[in-house]
């Protein structure tokens, strides 16, 4: 799974021109399923989102998560991410999970971060959306589930 995350004063999803969810503060996350990817690669990814320090403290200082500034996330599939450009014009695809099987672990994605007591929105599952943000930072991630199976570097503190 990939996901880039982008730190918001406030973003919202619309379909059709209705709005089918919205945030104020908080983490649009644009969520990508690969082939292979599983509930424990979702979970794994939920859990380090969560978890993230990516809000000013009083100090100035990146020191606090989405709980303690009471931040909301919304979850936009993005089958896109996993596009092949390296030959050719057309963008390639084929690395994508099925589209039945990306929306069950997108799902999966959201209950876990749900389940973390966070506010969680969600775009419309293979829908035509447009997507209004408000990026603030501006804070941009990108954050691969393969990455978060690999230890870490000594001194990468």
């Amino acid at each position: 799974m990939r996901a880039v995350v982008q730190r918001v004063s406030q973003a919202r999803v619309l379909v059709e021109a209705r709005v089918v969810a919205a945030i104020e503060r908080g983490l649009l996350v644009l969520l990508g399923v690969a082939k292979g990817d599983d509930e424990a690669r979702a979970k794994a990814l939920a859990e380090k989102l969560v978890s993230l320090r990516l809000f000013a403290d009083d100090a100035g200082r990146t020191n606090l998560g989405l709980a303690e500034i009471g931040g909301a996330i919304l979850v936009v599939s993005q089958f896109t991410l996993f596009a092949d450009v390296r030959r050719g014009r057309r963008p390639y695809f084929g690395d994508a999970e099925a589209p039945d099987r990306a929306r069950s672990l997108c799902a999966h994605f959201s209950a876990v971060l749900r389940g973390t007591g966070v506010p969680v929105f969600e775009g419309e599952f293979g829908a035509m959306m447009q997507v209004e943000l408000t990026n603030d930072g501006p804070v941009t991630l990108v954050i691969d589930s393969a990455d978060l199976e690999t230890p870490r570097r000594a001194g990468s503190g």
